[in-house]
Order: C-alpha cells, then structure tokens, then sequence
C-alpha cells in the first residue's frame, strides 16, 4: 500500500541529520502500523462483538486513522522542508495577505498556534472559499479539519526538535521557517493535494 517517500535532508539547514533520521524513522514506523493493521482488517474476527466501549474493530480502526494521518501529514511535513529553499511570492503570498493582513502576521499566529500544540500546526485552504485557516491538532487525528486542502505543515510532537532544540520550541518553530520551500506550497495549490 504505501511505501516511504525518500526526502533529501541534505537541504534542510538548522537541524541536525540524526534529528531529521530519527523523525523519518518514526514515519516509517507509521506505514508499516498501518500495513498491519490493514492486514488485521481483512480477518472476519476483527468484525465480532463491534462495540463503541471497547472492541478490536474499535482499536483498529482508531489506529487506522492515526496512522494513516501520521504518514499523510508527514509527507506534507518533509515534502515543504526539503528541496530548493525559496523566498515566499506567488500565490501563496497574497492569499496570506488575503487572509492574515500580512506575512509577519501570519508568521505570528502560526508561531503561537505552534507553541499551543501538542502535534501539528497545518495551513489549510477551505474547499468551499478558498480561504486559508491555521489549524491546531494535539495529535494525528485529534484536530483534524475536513473539506480543506492541507497547504503547509509543521510538526511540534517533541519527538521533532528534542534532539536538537531540547524543549526550546520557538527556536524550532523559527529554523523550520528558514527552511520553508514555498514553491512546493504553491504547487499544493494549484493541484489541491
């Protein structure tokens, strides 16, 4: 079903190669989670005694979609961190302009939202008004919006800057911005991935 995405992490500056190994692994960890659980789903026995308290089709389908969420917003993570860094412009540009008054303001509430999360800080477009809209999630399937397209993600689980940044989130949160490849964000629009 999925396999991992290869990333060059080789362009990503501010954050060390084990960092960036070590959180790719636990990607990793995601696809081969959810291989499982596939696999689990296929037997009639995890369908006996559906139960909304506690039941293995409850567990399993709970895991499901955290995994699954897991890999997709990881692969939007890496894919906007790697490749050929570029300055913001396009369309991405003036829809934040749009919709947050300026870059520095969007800068700003991204950032707060970043040190009020758990897990990630994803910048979605609305399908229905095309407008942009930070959302916060404590975890892969906890916050989750539907009906947006997911433009730009960042993760703020520890587990993506301890290594490096110890508990200094904001540092983090700052180098992730240097190493934003905005072209790929354009792309996410105009595609609607």
């Amino acid at each position: 079903m999925y396999k991992p995405r290869y990333y060059n992490f080789n362009t990503v500056n501010g954050m060390t190669r084990k960092q960036l190994d070590e959180h790719y692994n636990l990607y990793v960890g995601y696809i081969n989670k959810l291989g499982q659980i596939n696999n689990l789903l296929k037997e009639k026995d995890s369908y006996e005694d559906p139960n909304s308290t506690y039941s293995t089709l409850r567990c399993l389908k709970k895991g499901e979609s955290y995994s699954l969420n897991g890999i997709i917003l990881h692969q939007l993570y890496f894919g906007n961190i790697t490749g050929q860094k570029s300055e913001i412009s396009g369309k991405i540009l003036k829809m934040i302009n749009r919709d947050f008054g300026s870059y520095d303001n969007f800068v700003e509430m991204f950032t707060s939202v970043g040190l009020s999360m758990r897990g990630w800080v994803v910048l979605v477009q609305g399908e229905y008004n095309g407008k942009l809209r930070i959302i916060g999630q404590d975890s892969h399937d906890n916050g989750s919006i539907y009906n947006g397209n997911p433009i730009l993600a960042m993760d703020v689980y520890e587990h993506a800057y301890m290594i490096d940044f110890g508990t200094n989130k904001k540092e983090y949160i700052k180098v992730f911005f240097e190493n934003i490849n905005w072209d790929v964000v354009n792309k996410r629009i105009d595609n609607r991935i």
